[in-house]
């Protein structure tokens, strides 16, 4: 400040003779006018120093934080759809795996169905045989009782005929050919 006291009493005192001897009527002194674009530098300087660099660096964290803000909601924008992305993708692939289940689950279904229809023809096949079989030996021992039964009653009714006692050879040659007659032994 004392630079500043100096420089004010020197100017005045060049000043002041040089305004005396002109007169008056408006006059640009050159001096005062570089004392003043000093002292505006100057001040401007300090008030830059002080005020605006606290101000300045306000604004640069501000643009900082906003351009961080902006990078934020980008890469936010950008996550948001590769989630998306990702999302639709499981769900196609889930999709997709639920669908191969279903398909496996129908085709083990079809062919333990179609196993059992199977087996269950096999099944009736094998008890039609079976029965067919029983009924056939039933028919043959029915048959046989009931040509047994015609052959004792056969030799009963030939024994009255005759009315002689019939040997065991001439007994089995009558049975014989009574049984050998497709009719059955009836006689026309």
């Amino acid at each position: 400040m004392d630079f500043l006291a100096l420089a004010g009493v020197a100017t005045h005192a060049v000043v002041l003779p040089a305004a005396e001897a002109s007169g008056a009527g408006l006059q640009i002194n050159l001096f005062w006018v570089i004392v003043s674009a000093a002292n505006f530098i100057v001040f401007f300087l300090i008030v830059r120093s002080l005020a605006f660099s606290g101000l300045m660096k306000t604004l640069d964290d501000r643009r900082a934080r906003i351009e961080q803000g902006l990078k934020d909601a980008d890469q936010a924008r950008r996550d948001r759809e590769s989630a998306e992305q990702e999302r639709l993708t499981t769900l196609t692939e889930a999709r997709r795996e639920a669908n191969e289940i279903l398909n496996r689950a129908q085709k083990i279904a079809d062919e333990s169905r179609e196993q059992a229809l199977a087996a269950t023809r096999e099944e009736l096949t094998r008890l039609g045989e079976h029965a067919a079989a029983e009924i056939e030996a039933e028919k043959q021992r029915a048959i046989a009782e009931l040509r047994g039964e015609v052959a004792d009653l056969a030799l009963a009714a030939a024994t009255r005929v005759v009315g002689d006692a019939m040997t065991g050879d001439r007994q089995r040659k009558l049975v014989a050919d009574f049984l050998a007659e497709p009719t059955g032994g009836s006689r026309n």
